[in-house]
């Protein structure tokens, strides 16, 4: 405070990254604290995704202070860590209404400002767009660089990018952010001389003046060339990456501002494919991330100086993940085969506890979720029974596996679908809008869409003891709060459930939206069906319905398109049953992050736009 007035922070002149270049080095250190002071407070009051931010502030302010945004182009991976660059570039303001309806996008997204050079969600992208960037920009001396955590490149389009931007030689800079030091903890005086001596301009002279003088001999320029490779690979990890055709440099302080300064100046004059590699802690500078990296991933809004996981999302009911999570690890109590595979969402889709106990049946195998589906496929083919937890977004990546290696072979492998429908606050490109479109039409398949906890649990156990590949797909967070302690059910491969007799229209539920279809039901008198199958089809039932029914209502959380409902209009149409039909369900578009509720209003699936819909439809 000075004179009783509140300091003017540096951070409030940042309204774009030309406001950094006129900063020195220790404003630009200011700034960083004053911006990692901010997200803290801000994330703290609106939740969002939080450790991974903390993570990358120095690196953030160093690409902008140093590359001509947005001429040159950043492609972030992913986009969890994209907040420090979102308040860079002029949105500072705008921060509390990330992930909200009508607010921020929670990754970087491409409408949304001139700085955001390419839309993400998705892990292991952000190479292979760079790649393409690179070689459609050759003649436009832009510098392209890709920034991607050691998570995502794990991830084998990743991989697949490196090696063809290093066979191409694409001129652009990828920089891994390790903050799990999973590649190597190499961090210290040594490393930091020795990327500065490499990426220096008399290392680099040198090396070309050798590369000309051994031209004419070029067996023993190669001899050289490797020579060189394995030196550096004995002090660095970056063998692997040279031998792909990148330059390596690092690994380096993350959070040495002034050493990622100097590094990034000397690597804008090199050309060609360049590799630097950077160690960050991940929820630097607020000691509960730094502590439980898992827990502080997202978060919902919390108190800064309570310690305290902050991610219960359903404090007085349970979660879908939390019914799946009880459900494996009682099975796996009695049944010694069972083994879990998951595509590196183990604390989301609820295998935690499961990898605590059966560790050895447990089996992360990192962001592949192709890897996964096919590696079930050869458990199961040993006689294994495998169980594969996915994302409905992240299903997407793995359906040629699904095809060609579980449901060609008809394997016998449980897939648990989380985050089927709507997920809210991340948006279209974790919506799982389309899961039951693209997996009606493969055979072999048996596709079960629970509408309340009781009955998830009990598909999972009729999917598990099925002898063939079947799925349960249910949606993201908190059940309906009538979970009960009971004999479990038996479920009946193909068979619906009347659950309401009514008069005229019989209103047919695919999954989690029967709750709000009961409601509307009973006020309009309606024959109220829990279908519980996308696949196979009730056709009993639907043929029993269409003798007494004039109007079939199918409502569905996945798109129309191709979904549930297209299902019965196919057999309807197919079977010439008098009956008329309409379809509920998401539209042919992209649907913006909100809350879940927000989403589904604006969809068309609340209990009144339902009830409208039926109305308008019978009149």
């Amino acid at each position: 405070m000075k004179d009783g007035k509140k300091e003017k922070k540096l951070l409030d002149k940042i309204n774009s990254p030309k406001d950094l270049k006129k900063l020195s080095l220790d404003e630009l250190q200011k700034v960083s604290d004053e911006l990692r002071e901010f997200l803290i407070e801000s994330v703290s009051k609106t939740g969002g995704h939080f450790g991974s931010n903390l993570g990358v502030v120095e690196l953030t302010v160093a690409l902008h202070k140093v590359f001509n945004t947005p001429k040159d182009l950043i492609v972030w991976d992913v986009g969890h860590q994209a907040y420090p660059h979102k308040i860079i570039t002029g949105r500072k303001n705008q921060l509390h209404t990330i992930r909200q309806k009508g607010g921020l996008a929670p990754f970087p997204k491409k409408g949304e400002s001139i700085y955001d050079t390419f839309s993400v969600g998705h892990s292991s992208t952000s190479i292979s767009v760079a790649a393409g960037l690179a070689v459609a920009n050759k003649k436009n001396n832009k510098q392209i660089v890709a920034v991607i955590g050691d998570g995502a490149l794990t991830g084998g389009m990743a991989l697949e990018a490196l090696n063809h931007a290093g066979d191409i030689k694409a001129d652009m800079l990828v920089i891994l952010n390790d903050n799990k030091m999973s590649i190597s903890p190499n961090v210290g005086g040594m490393g930091k001389y020795l990327t500065r001596l490499i990426s220096s301009p008399a290392y680099l002279k040198l090396r070309k003046k050798g590369n000309k003088i051994l031209k004419g001999v070029p067996v023993i320029q190669e001899l050289v060339r490797r020579a060189e490779v394995y030196a550096k690979g004995m002090v660095t990890p970056g063998t692997m990456f040279e031998e792909l055709g990148f330059g390596y440099y690092g690994p380096i302080d993350g959070h040495d501002l002034k050493s990622l300064a100097e590094v990034l100046e000397n690597l804008k004059k090199v050309k060609g494919p360049r590799f630097l590699h950077i160690i960050t802690k991940k929820g630097k500078g607020y000691a509960p991330a730094e502590n439980d990296k898992l827990s502080l991933h997202a978060v919902k809004p919390f108190s800064i100086d309570v310690e305290e996981k902050v991610t219960d999302i359903c404090p007085k009911k349970l979660t879908y993940s939390k019914v799946f999570s009880d459900w494996i690890c009682d099975k796996a109590q009695q049944e010694k085969k069972l083994q879990a595979i998951t595509p590196a969402m183990g604390a989301g889709s609820g295998l935690e506890e499961f990898s605590k106990k059966f560790s050895s049946r447990y089996h992360d195998v990192g962001i592949a979720e192709q890897h996964a589906m096919t590696f079930a496929a050869g458990l199961a083919a040993a006689g294994q029974k495998p169980v594969v937890a996915i994302y409905s977004s992240f299903l997407q990546r793995a359906y040629d596996q699904l095809i060609h290696d579980v449901a060609l072979e008809n394997l016998d492998v449980l897939i648990a679908i989380d985050r089927a429908g709507i997920v809210g606050a991340d948006g279209a490109t974790h919506n799982g809008s389309f899961d039951l479109s693209f997996l009606r039409c493969v055979p072999n398949l048996i596709v079960m869409a629970p509408s309340d906890e009781d009955e998830c649990r009990d598909m999972l156990e009729a999917g598990f003891e099925y002898n063939g590949p079947a799925i349960v797909r249910y949606p993201r967070g908190c059940t309906n709060g009538k979970y009960q302690n009971k004999k479990r059910e038996k479920i009946e491969i193909g068979r619906g459930k009347i659950l309401r007799p009514g008069k005229k229209i019989a209103i047919l539920v695919f999954g989690a939206m029967l709750e709000r279809c009961a409601k509307v039901a009973e006020e309009l008198d309606t024959t109220l069906v829990n279908m519980r199958f996308v696949k196979p089809l009730d056709e009993k039932l639907i043929t029993e319905l269409a003798k007494n029914h004039q109007y079939f209502i199918t409502v569905e959380d996945n798109v129309v398109m191709g979904g549930a409902g297209s299902a019965v209009n196919e057999f309807v149409a197919n079977n010439n049953l008098n009956v008329k039909i309409k379809n509920i369900g998401l539209p042919d578009e992209f649907l913006a992050h909100g809350s879940r509720d927000e989403v589904l209003a604006d969809a068309g699936l609340s209990e009144e736009k339902i009830k409208e819909v039926i109305e308008e439809f019978v009149k």
